[in-house]
């Protein structure tokens, strides 16, 4: 819980320029966790000023991959709320009456440098070896109405902040890393406003944080950098500086940041591989945050009633790809075999376009006996799919010719196949269930005088065509009694 007397409200602000990536999704994870823990309000605002690469349908991803994340914002886009409009471009009158209030009240100036001058200076001082090699205020103490005069004559211009010559070392009080201190005097007075008009984003990201109330910025410790400047923008506003709480990066197995290199890198790749939304989301909670430091299964319901800041760790978390399909393992065995058909086996046999779109080709216990089988068998949703085709194919299957060089075409195998369709036979359709199918055969490596190991193995190559599938006794049930027989007479020939 937070300790700020304030309603907290958090906010998630992605940029529309690409996907909804797995350090994204963390940041948005802990903002919401935070907020519900809190009683709080959770605002999903769309930071798509950057005009070159953001786009709708970046938009549009970005809010699809949240809604299957299941974080569901209070105040936002197809929401709404009383601080929007909740994308930065539909803002820009906002951020122009903003700084031209500092202008106008001394705080902020208009800058007149061309791009090549500030380049020039940068040069000199760097050539002077120059401690300081920001901006050298060249426009600052240019007197306001001959500023004014210059803009309404249409000269090209940018507005900077005016940083106090006076200001001390900016310490920015951090949850996670404790205060963090910044030289004032590497501080130079930078652009508010750019030349094309629109805002920088350190600076309408304030007005936005301090217009809608945030209270907590939770983010990644990428923007560490970017806090003393917020922090000068925020006090120029005369609006309260929010708490910070600068999450650390994820890294990949190699130790380096999480990059398409390691892999699947956005929401929607994982939800497509076939991750359940709950897993995911428990997944990522735990890269850099725990209850208490060993569980593991944080359901979203303790997730959304025990998230801390003061369980967040500052150390770098890494992506375990192992991690998650144990995690994603665990919520799939903890489904009952009913659920497991319905949410995911049934889907996923229509994906593959095995079962017809809106039916079912058997009765719904059918569908149950093989959730049985391939629950724990299955770590993501399509693993089904392979494990499922031999059922669907009819009559006559292709066999596999690695298995069938290891299991049928070799000697004594015509005899095993014959002993399995007689024992077969015996057992009433009425009858044809796993438990006395399995009964009828049990004996028979004994009675051949062969292995276990030998007999099924010819046994499943010849029903499942290869030598991997469910249990025997289940394969043959969902298979049926004709369909079953029939495929055994098929592989005859081809035993020794």
């Amino acid at each position: 819980m937070s300790d700020d007397k304030r309603l907290v409200r958090v906010r998630f602000a992605p940029s529309p320029t690409g996907k909804l990536h797995v350090g994204g999704a963390r940041t948005a994870i802990f903002n919401w966790a935070f907020a519900r823990a809190n009683h709080g309000t959770f605002i999903l605002r769309i930071d798509d000023t950057d005009p070159t690469r953001s786009t709708e349908e970046n938009t549009r991803v970005i809010l699809r991959a949240m809604r299957w994340l299941g974080l569901d914002w209070d105040e936002g886009p197809e929401v709404g709320g009383d601080f929007g409009p909740y994308k930065q471009t539909d803002r820009l009158e906002i951020y122009k009456k903003a700084a031209h209030q500092l202008v106008k009240e001394g705080k902020a100036y208009y800058c007149f440098c061309s791009p090549e001058k500030l380049a020039a200076d940068k040069k000199a001082a760097q050539e002077r070896h120059d401690p300081f090699q920001g901006y050298p205020r060249t426009c600052r103490n240019i007197p306001p109405e001959v500023a004014q005069a210059r803009v309404d004559n249409g000269e090209s211009h940018t507005i900077r902040i005016k940083v106090p010559l006076d200001r001390g070392d900016v310490v920015a009080h951090d949850v996670i890393h404790g205060d963090v201190v910044f030289k004032a005097n590497e501080l130079d007075d930078f652009i508010i406003f750019r030349s094309d008009g629109t805002p920088t984003y350190n600076f309408a990201t304030v007005v936005d944080d301090s217009m809608m109330g945030i209270t907590h910025v939770i983010r990644g410790d990428d923007h560490l950098s970017n806090t003393p400047r917020q922090m000068m923008v925020y006090e120029a506003l005369d609006r309260p500086v929010p708490t910070f709480a600068h999450i650390s990066m994820i890294l990949g197995p190699d130790g380096k940041k999480l990059s398409k290199r390691h892999g699947a890198t956005s929401v929607e790749e994982y939800r497509d591989a076939g991750y359940l939304s709950d897993a995911f989301v428990n997944y990522l909670a735990l890269l850099g945050w725990s209850p208490d430091g060993s569980t593991t299964i944080v359901p979203r319901k303790t997730l959304a009633s025990e998230f801390s800041l003061d369980h967040v760790s500052k150390n770098p978390a890494t992506f375990d790809i192992k991690k998650l399909n144990s995690i994603n393992q665990t919520y799939i065995m903890a489904m009952s075999d009913s659920e497991f058909a319905d949410k995911i086996l049934i889907p996923e046999l229509r994906s593959a376009k095995l079962e017809p779109e809106n039916s079912t080709l058997h009765e719904h216990t059918w569908y149950e006996i093989l959730a049985s089988v391939l629950k724990p068998r299955t770590v993501v949703m399509p693993d089904v799919i392979d494990k499922s085709r031999f059922l669907y194919v009819g009559n006559v299957i292709e066999l596999d010719e690695k298995s069938v060089k290891r299991n049928i075409v070799k000697p004594n195998t015509k005899s095993y196949l014959t002993a399995a369709k007689r024992a077969l036979e015996s057992v009433s359709e009425e009858n044809w269930h796993a438990e006395q199918i399995n009964a009828a055969l049990a004996p028979l490596p004994d009675q051949l005088d062969t292995s276990k190991r030998k007999f099924y193995g010819a046994l499943r190559v010849a029903v499942c065509g290869n030598q991997v599938s469910p249990p025997m006794g289940e394969s043959l049930e969902l298979l049926g009694k004709p369909c079953a027989l029939a495929r055994i007479d098929n592989a005859m020939p081809l035993a020794q």
